[in-house]
């Protein structure tokens, strides 16, 4: 995959974090968007993009790959200072303030004041698509793909909660200023509004 995807001109640079996981769907779904995709392994990286999408994955192996390329506190560091960024199951996990369900030790990188629980919706062949209406995003329910995925549990005063799995009123999509958290996958559906959203974000904070 190259480091980097032409767009249309003028396109916001937006990082995917490549450690791990579904990035070239993020890759693909960005340039549909109207960004300039980059891939993002290492601080240098970092510096280079206008906001970041954190891709489905494993959250644990994400979080010791960041360790080991030396990301963690480098992406801490954007993440407070107000970069936009995204997250998408494994990103969303990464994004949550508190976890629960984690193994010992595993850290996040935080943003969003919300207590995620890794793996809510149960194992791989608990996999499952629902309709989901998202506050925010016009047009039809959207429809989500589920993989081993979260939910959250608990979120704070300044959380606005987008949309909930209507099976079991879980909440699955979260925003909280420049920070965006999904519990499903929206790179995997080629509908593209989630992702026309987060390129808005990042173009509002250029």
């Amino acid at each position: 995959m190259p480091d980097h995807v032409p767009a249309t001109a003028g396109g916001p640079a937006v990082g995917v974090l490549s450690l791990q996981g579904d990035v070239i769907e993020h890759f693909r779904a960005l340039e549909a968007a109207g960004a300039r995709p980059l891939r993002v392994r290492r601080p240098g990286e970092l510096d280079q993009v206008d906001g970041l999408i954190i891709p489905g994955g494993e959250s644990t192996t994400m979080w010791k790959l960041a360790e080991i390329f030396e990301l963690t506190e480098p992406l801490r560091k954007r993440i407070s200072g107000g970069m936009p960024v995204f997250g998408s199951c494994a990103g969303m996990i990464m994004l949550a303030d508190r976890l629960l369900d984690g193994i010992a030790g595993q850290e996040t990188f935080g943003g969003i004041d919300m207590t995620v629980r890794r793996n809510a919706f149960g194992r791989q062949v608990d996999s499952f698509e629902a309709d989901i209406p998202l506050a925010g995003v016009p047009g039809p329910a959207l429809r989500a793909v589920f993989i081993r995925a979260p939910w959250v549990e608990e979120t704070g005063p300044d959380v606005e909660i987008l949309g909930a799995d209507p099976g079991t009123g879980r909440i699955v999509a979260v925003r909280q200023g420049p920070a965006l958290a999904t519990a499903f996958h929206p790179e995997l559906t080629g509908d593209l509004r989630v992702h026309k959203l987060f390129v808005d974000m990042v173009r509002d904070r250029i």
